[in-house]
């Protein structure tokens, strides 16, 4: 999921899209994994200040990076 999110910097992702980009599937249980594998990913990436990934309510999530 990080080389997914890493391929499109800046970018705002649905939730939708990355569902099915990563996982092929929407099931509830794989929306959840979404929410836990971001939360994880922020805990690898919060000693880099020129990374995050943010939320952006209602749509989904956008990495931010100031390398790009």
């Amino acid at each position: 999921m990080l080389a997914y999110f890493v391929g499109k910097p800046n970018q705002i992702l649905p939730r939708e899209q990355i569902l099915q980009d990563v996982w092929e599937d929407e099931g509830i249980m794989v929306g959840r994994s979404l929410d836990v594998f971001v939360s994880r990913l922020r805990k690898l990436l919060q000693d880099d200040d020129s990374i995050k990934i943010m939320s952006v309510h209602g749509i989904g999530y956008r990495l931010e990076t100031s390398d790009v």
